[in-house]
């Protein structure tokens, strides 16, 4: 009677095993939920491991061997012939070239940035804080070739951005500007000057968003607590809210500075013949067929991202991203 009555009860507490192939296997998984884990996990790490490092493994790999100079085929002994290669002159200025215009776009972005997400953090609420969102997000929608076309546009001879300075009688600054060795060139869509205006333009979301999430994070109280003291903004900037929102800072110079490191299609379009490292790899790989050299090149932002990751995992970057 008992026994009648825990059935009636608790009819659900325990259930029989289900027939046919798709029930036992979920009673297995159900028994065994290490075996589910492991064949969710299996898709994603064979793709990481064999698609994704495999290719990458195999693409370093061929930074070892070397081109006959003489027939122009790849000779696959292990040397480090390609690495003497990319430590030429012409080879270390594009290095040079590349790891210069990836830290004045981080910094640069990191100062536009940094306003920006401020208010956000402190003073956007509601729909305010909605179109914020909806203004930083939205560059990211359109497409990025039609963005670097657009801004080819706008840099031009012919742009609006000459037009204006024109119209206020400031061509002179432009012209002046242009005639530098280094960042000047025939006009802003040719230069290094409008190389890096896009690459700010095209990564500044990647830092907007930590560094305001990183100020979303940041007591009120301290920044009263700083006035009440009697701290100067500055002072106060500078001692409470720029060391807090550092991991911030650092998380979104990730992206920028590593997009930078390797994009090649802005200076593509917009820059001059001189060449980054992302051209180069492009270049050797497809038309100049030296894909040892390639393969060297690439090596260069993977070491360079690999310290920067490390001094950034140590500043507490990654619990801002």
């Amino acid at each position: 009677m008992a026994d009648a009555t825990y059935r009636a009860d608790g009819a659900g507490a325990i259930l029989p095993d289900r027939g046919g192939v798709l029930g036992r296997l979920s009673d297995t998984f159900w028994r065994r939920p290490g075996m589910l884990l492991l064949l969710m996990l299996l898709p994603p790490v064979l793709w990481l491991g064999i698609v994704y490092l495999g290719s990458l493994f195999a693409l370093l790999l061929q930074s070892f061997f070397s081109i006959d100079e003489f027939s122009g085929l790849i000779n696959r002994e292990f040397t480090l012939k390609t690495y003497g290669e990319l430590l030429r002159p012409s080879n270390l200025d594009i290095i040079l070239r590349t790891v210069t215009m990836a830290v004045l776009v981080t910094i640069a972005s990191a100062v536009v940035a940094f306003p920006i997400a401020y208010y956000a953090a402190r003073y956007a609420r509601g729909k305010w804080k909605a179109l914020f969102y909806l203004g930083i997000m939205l560059p990211l929608w359109s497409s990025y070739l039609v963005k670097i076309y657009a801004w080819k546009l706008i840099l031009a001879k012919e742009g609006i951005l000459t037009w204006f300075f024109e119209k206020v009688h400031l061509q002179w600054l432009i012209d002046a500007w242009l005639s530098l060795p280094v960042v000047g060139g025939n006009s802003l869509s040719v230069s290094f000057t409008g190389t890096f205006i896009v690459f700010v333009y095209v990564w500044l979301p990647f830092m907007i968003l930590p560094v305001q999430a990183a100020l979303e994070r940041v007591p009120s109280n301290l920044v009263e607590a700083s006035s009440d003291l009697g701290a100067t903004p500055a002072q106060t900037f500078r001692n409470v809210l720029f060391p807090l929102a550092l991991p911030g800072i650092v998380a979104g110079s990730i992206f920028t500075f590593s997009l930078t490191l390797g994009d090649y299609i802005i200076p593509q379009i917009i820059g001059t013949s001189r060449l980054f490292i992302g051209q180069a790899v492009y270049a050797h790989q497809g038309t100049a067929g030296n894909i040892p050299l390639a393969a060297a090149f690439t090596v260069v932002p993977i070491v360079v991202m690999g310290f920067y990751l490390w001094g950034a995992k140590k500043m507490g970057a990654f619990d801002a991203l």
